[in-house]
This record gives C-alpha cells, sequence and structure tokens, in this order.
C-alpha cells in the first residue's frame, strides 16, 4: 500500500469522527428543539441560552470521554457505557446549572426529563448506524488497519486468528516477528511472512506504513518488551500488549491500580451478577409462593419425612454450603444407597460415574414429577438470596467431585470453579442435564460458563432452562 493511500485512509477516518463529534452536539441540540415545539413549550431567550450552552458542554464531555476513539473490534455494549457516562455528565453539568442559577422554573420538566432519557439511546444509534457503515466498507476492503504480530508463538497464533474471525474491524495482519527463525530468514505462518528478528522491528516500521504492533511475546521476556516500547513509540504505529493471561487460566483478568501500583485482578467482575440473582430471586419467590405451597403439600401426603433436603455442595473460594432442595426420595435414601450398589454392580458402576442413579429405587412418586420438572430445585433460590449460589452458573457439586475430577482435569478447572458460585442452572442443566456419561464433558461445560459468562448468556440460559422444564429432557 502506498505512503499517500495508506495516510488518506487514516485522514478519512479521522474527518470522520470529527464530523460524528459535531453531529453528535447537534443531534442533542436539535432533539430539545424538537420537543420544545412538539409540546408546544414558549421558545425564550432561556432556551436559546440552554442551546449554546448544552452544545459546548456535549463537545467538551463527548470529548474528554474518548467517544470517538477507535472502536475497532470492541463490543457495542462497551461504547454505550461510555456514551452513558458522557451523557450523564451533561444532564449533571445542567442540574448544576439550574440549582446554581435558581432558573429550573424557566424550562419544561416533561421536556427536560424525556430529552435527558432518551438522549444517549438515539447518540448510540447513531453511532450504531456509523460503525456499521464502516464495518461495511471494511469488509469489502477499505479503510483497513495494518498490522504486525511480535511473537509467532501460541500467543500470537491466537492474536493472529481472533483478528482473522472478526473481518469487520479492518485490521489486516501483514506479517509476524520473532526471533525464532530458520537460516533462510524466511517463512510462512498462518499463511503471513515471518517478517524477521525482534530487533528488525524498528527499521520495518520505519520503511512500511504500519498502523498496530501486537506484542504478543510471554511475560518472561520482559526486555525485549521493553526495548519495543523504547524504541518503535515514536515511529506512528500504535503498541498494543498482548498480556499472556492464558497461561493462568482466566479471560476475565483485568488491571486495577493500588495506590501508584498496577495490579492484575484474576477475580470475575460479579457485581451486576450478585444485583441481578437477588431481583430475579426476590421475584420468583415471590410470584411462585403459591406454587411452593403445593408442591409442599404433595410431598407430605406422598411420604413421611422432612419438607427439605439439604446437602453439602462447594461455592465460591471452595467453601461448603448446605443446597436446599425439596425431598423428592424416601428418608433413609442414604442408608439404602449402600444396600442398593452392593446388591447392583451396574448401578455402583453408574454411581462412580456420573454421581446419579437413572432408575433410582429411593425416588418417591412425586419426587420423579419433581426432578423431571425441576421443582425440587426452587428452595435453592433461598440460597441466592443467601449469597451462596448465583441463579445462573457452573453446576453445584460436593468436595469430592472437585478433588477427583476438576482437580483431575487440571488445576485451571478447580481453580475456575471456585472463583464463581455455582447456579441453580447453568450450560449442564440445559444443554446435556443428565443425558452424558462423560463426566469429563460436565466440567468443560462448567470451565466454557466460568470464561464466557455475561448477562445475556444468563438470561438465554434461563430461558432455555424454562423449556427443558416443560420437556423434562434429561431430567432424573
Amino acid at each position: 500500500m502506498s505512503p499517500l493511500l495508506s495516510w488518506n485512509l487514516r485522514e478519512r477516518s479521522s474527518f470522520i469522527y470529527r464530523i460524528l463529534h459535531l453531529l453528535d452536539c447537534s443531534l442533542v441540540c436539535g432533539v430539545l428543539w424538537l420537543l420544545v415545539y412538539l409540546y408546544k413549550v414558549p421558545w425564550n431567550f432561556y432556551y436559546t441560552y440552554l442551546e449554546i450552552l448544552v452544545f459546548v458542554i456535549c463537545f467538551i464531555s463527548f470529548h474528554s470521554f474518548q467517544m470517538y476513539r477507535s472502536w475497532r473490534g470492541w463490543k457495542y455494549f462497551r461504547e454505550f457505557l461510555v456514551i452513558l457516562k458522557a451523557w450523564s455528565t451533561v444532564v449533571g453539568c445542567l442540574l448544576f446549572y439550574f440549582f446554581i442559577f435558581k432558573i429550573s422554573e424557566a424550562y419544561s420538566r416533561v421536556v427536560f426529563m424525556i430529552w435527558s432519557v432518551s438522549m444517549p439511546v438515539l447518540i448510540f444509534l447513531l453511532h450504531l448506524v456509523v460503525r456499521k457503515t464502516l464495518r461495511y466498507y471494511r469488509s469489502q476492503g477499505k479503510n483497513i488497519r495494518h498490522a504486525v504480530i511480535v511473537g509467532a508463538g501460541d500467543l500470537g497464533f491466537r492474536m493472529a486468528r481472533e483478528v482473522e474471525s472478526i473481518p469487520w474491524a479492518g485490521i489486516e495482519i501483514v506479517g509476524f516477528f520473532d526471533d525464532k527463525i530458520d537460516s533462510s530468514g524466511q517463512g510462512m505462518i498462518l499463511n503471513r511472512p515471518l517478517l524477521g528478528r525482534i530487533d528488525e522491528v524498528r527499521d520495518f516500521l520505519k520503511n512500511n506504513d504500519i498502523d498496530y504492533v501486537y506484542i504478543a511475546l510471554p511475560m518472561r521476556a520482559e526486555r525485549k518488551i521493553f526495548k519495543i516500547l523504547q524504541e518503535c513509540r515514536d515511529l506512528g504505529a500504535r503498541i498494543f500488549l498482548v498480556p499472556d493471561l492464558y497461561i493462568y487460566g482466566l479471560h476475565h483478568a483485568e488491571i486495577q491500580s493500588l495506590g501508584e501500583m498496577l495490579v492484575l485482578n484474576f477475580n470475575p467482575d460479579t457485581s451486576w451478577k450478585r444485583s441481578f440473582d437477588v431481583i430475579f430471586s426476590s421475584l420468583v419467590l415471590f410470584f411462585g409462593f403459591p406454587l411452593f405451597l403445593v408442591v409442599a403439600a404433595l410431598i407430605k401426603i406422598d411420604s413421611r419425612g422432612p419438607l427439605f433436603y439439604r446437602h453439602r455442595r462447594i461455592t465460591s473460594a471452595g467453601r461448603e454450603f448446605e443446597c436446599l432442595k425439596f425431598r423428592t426420595m424416601v428418608v433413609d435414601a442414604d442408608e439404602q444407597l449402600e444396600t442398593i450398589l452392593a446388591k447392583h454392580p451396574e448401578m455402583e458402576e453408574e454411581w462412580v460415574q456420573s454421581y446419579k442413579l437413572k432408575n433410582d429405587p429411593r425416588v418417591t412418586r412425586i419426587g420423579r414429577f419433581l426432578r423431571r420438572t425441576s421443582l425440587d430445585e426452587l428452595p435453592q433460590f433461598f440460597n441466592v438470596l443467601k449469597g451462596e449460589m448465583s441463579v445462573v452458573g457452573a453446576r453445584p457439586i460436593v468436595g469430592k467431585e472437585l478433588e477427583e475430577f476438576y482437580k483431575g482435569n487440571g488445576e485451571q478447572s478447580a481453580g475456575r470453579y471456585v472463583s464463581m458460585k455455582p447456579g441453580i442452572t447453568g450450560p449442564w442443566q440445559v444443554m446435556k442435564r443428565s443425558d452424558t456419561d462423560d463426566y469429563k464433558e460436565r466440567v468443560e461445560l462448567d470451565d466454557w460458563y466460568v470464561l464466557n459468562f455475561s448477562l445475556r448468556n444468563d438470561i438465554k440460559i434461563i430461558f432455555q432452562t424454562i423449556r427443558c422444564m416443560f420437556t423434562g429432557k434429561g431430567a432424573y
């Protein structure tokens, strides 16, 4: 690519974001004027001053919160959060202005409320249109950014594959740099050339138009990383360090500050998850109270014994808690198990493999119905309110399972499991339930959840759980 074409692409992209900046500020002022007109509020000099003030505050706030950075490869909700923060600052400044000058009576409260609530959504929709348009042009091979990856190991491969999986980001990998090259100094990695040794990066950047440099070296190569940062930051390319967090087994790590020190936080951010758990569980317990009474009555009528069954399970940090369920077995179920397994070797083999029996003679009549519909797990919403479980998460397991299967699958699986609370439902319950005979597959599904949990996935799993409750697939 010629230097002139590369320069034009960069300038055109910057020009688009400058125009978008002005459009955002104009949109805010335009919507305010439209609402005043629609609600037939008399226009006066107060609104004229407000329009000018709003434009200036928006221009400064939107720029300060970096709303017009490059969002290539970023998820939409990240951009929306930045828009929401910037707009909240604007509204806060306006409220302070109203309070200081005692002029809130000059403005329509209805117009201000509707305007305040609707603007972040409208701004995001405008940005969405621009991003979709840019994505389309990038998919056509236009507005492309060129990048090199320093490090041709597993981390470099992973980075290259990730970039290839998001073509809409418009990033093209030109090649790799690595010290492990053959004697001829040439080679191909993932259909990309090996451009040279790591100490040759600076000369390459001087002679070629490269937008991004991704350093994908292991953390033990700190001297090489520091040298690249020291020598290449003034050559026009943006430099990114790809942390080798995969060696620690967690994808949710983030950089935080502690005083003047930077620390890596390997604990998943579950603050939103706790709020969701409390709200969702409270609604289920409130609206499901009549169903609780019906199930309790059926259990008491069907067999003697307590209403609930308590079993010790593992929660976050490896602590144990008493997991609640509606009782689905006879009272002396634990004592009967030893006798059943002794008499039936095939059942013993099944129990050792999955800690469950498909045709368990200890299950009561109403218990079979409760298990098939998963209604036996309703009391676990009390565990959620106590903070011992989540609505969605990995399967609640006993300590023996953690030792034998999760640690047996590698310390990473055990570490991932105890980093979060177990869930009433989860990927195993909706994808496989009790149909799988391979316990390793259950561990892998729990691993998948811990590495990929999100509000969107949780809601999706909840809807799938409701469907499974009606079909009874895989439950016993």
